[in-house]
């Protein structure tokens, strides 16, 4: 029996998809963060929101989380290396939406 691939953007929007998930990546690239740092980082979203898209993303193979032992426990959470085979992606997003930026200003201002 033959199976259809499930179609590339799908699949993409499916691990990647909602509005959070790119901006916690984004957010990931330089260098770890701590939940309370993706929180002042992205303040819009709500703390269910942050904790089920880190879960997701983590699931997805996409994000690691580390606990140190220390008092209190630290979580770090930052791009596996699967994860960064994901800047690139990241990065045309990051251009385009640039782009569309400047598209919309200037259309607005003349």
């Amino acid at each position: 029996m033959i199976h259809q691939r499930e179609c590339p953007i799908e699949t993409l929007i499916h691990v990647l998809g909602g509005k959070w998930k790119p901006m916690i990546l984004w957010h990931l690239i330089g260098s770890p963060k701590r939940y309370n740092e993706l929180e002042k980082l992205i303040p819009e979203v709500s703390q269910k929101m942050l904790s089920q898209h880190l879960r997701e993303l983590e699931q997805e193979g996409i994000v690691d989380r580390t606990i140190y032992p220390t008092v209190p426990p630290k979580v770090e959470y930052s791009l596996s290396d699967y994860g960064r085979t994901l800047i690139p992606v990241a990065e045309v997003m990051c251009a385009w939406g640039d782009n569309h930026n400047k598209r919309k200003y200037e259309e607005s201002a003349s």
